[in-house]
């Protein structure tokens, strides 16, 4: 029995409808671009490589598909193209298309801004000031992060701005600090809008204001998902200020922040569940929590070290029963 000639109807529009969404999105200018930088790149320009690897990365007018990604990335840092190496290193750093290495990933940044990446210098500048697989020195850092800003990289500006903010490395300058992390936070590098939030929150270079602070906060976490955003918007919803107190909307904060790494946040989040703020009461996951934050560098979480006994010292006396 022949379906319906209705039925037919909407399966021949619907295959039509099909046909010119492939066609119109083949003729997307993005698209067309992709492929114009696939051909370059297979035809040995190692910069083109680098530049459709970022396209993979994020999935921009082609699948997204980070091994690969890193793949192209690696070949156009072999050829010496230093934004290829400063993605590369990225990637490394957080694991993403490859095993995470937090001892190549500096290497790689280093090498992208020897070669001209500001990209690099910016992430080296960062590691430098943490101490995260190199030695921390916050006054290389600062030199690279301003190298890396006067190269126009607005990851740069960001953190720069918060050195400067906080005078780690370099004068205190509030009101330089402000202006950088405001252009940071205006080209959606989310670091920048956590600083100018802070900034807000205290008075300090800009106008005092809770309710932009807590607006910067909250956009950082959400839009950027970045964890310090995360951390600083439970922060404001625990303490109340600018927002009525909401101990669940503040642990929920904490734990997208934890989630990202965020060590101080999973020790709050830990806290919160020992006195059952917004919250239930449960022990075993505060502890779980603050183990977690412990590893991630909080060193408030982590038990206090055991005394080492003098050389020749008595050992202590066994425990009965044990």
């Amino acid at each position: 029995m022949s379906p319906p000639r209705s039925a037919l109807r909407r399966t021949i529009q619907l295959a039509a409808a099909t046909a010119l969404a492939a066609a119109l999105a083949a003729c997307h200018p993005g698209n067309r671009e992709a492929q114009a930088l696939r051909d370059r790149c297979d035809g040995g320009d190692v910069a083109a490589c680098s530049q459709f690897g970022v396209r993979l990365q994020k999935g921009q007018h082609v699948l997204r598909d980070e091994p690969r990604a890193a793949a192209l990335f690696e070949r156009a840092c072999d050829g010496r193209v230093g934004e290829g190496c400063a993605r590369l290193g990225g990637m490394y750093q957080r694991g993403r298309g490859v095993k995470r290495d937090s001892t190549r990933a500096p290497v790689l940044f280093r090498k992208g801004c020897d070669l001209g990446a500001m990209l690099g210098c910016s992430s080296l500048g960062v590691l430098h000031r943490t101490g995260a697989g190199v030695e921390r020195d916050v006054a290389r850092a600062a030199t690279l992060l301003r190298q890396a800003c006067d190269g126009d990289d607005v990851q740069g500006c960001a953190y720069y701005g918060a050195l400067l903010a906080a005078g780690e490395g370099v004068p205190q300058d509030v009101g330089r600090a402000a202006t950088l992390l405001k252009k940071a936070c205006d080209a959606k590098t989310y670091y920048g809008c956590v600083g100018l939030g802070q900034l807000h929150l205290a008075g300090t270079g800009v106008a005092q204001n809770d309710s932009l602070a807590r607006e910067l906060f909250e956009n950082a976490c959400w839009a950027g998902e970045e964890p310090a955003g995360c951390f600083h918007a439970g922060d404001v919803y625990q303490s109340g200020r600018g927002v009525t107190q909401r101990y669940g909307r503040a642990g929920d904060f904490y734990e997208r922040a934890c989630d990202g790494g965020h060590g101080e946040a999973c020790y709050r989040q830990a806290d919160m569940h020992d006195r059952g703020l917004g919250m239930a009461r449960d022990s075993s996951a505060a502890r779980s929590l603050r183990q977690r934050a412990c590893r991630l560098g909080h060193a408030a979480a982590c038990p206090p070290a055991r005394p080492t006994p003098a050389p020749g010292a008595a050992a202590p006396p066994a425990v009965r029963g044990a």
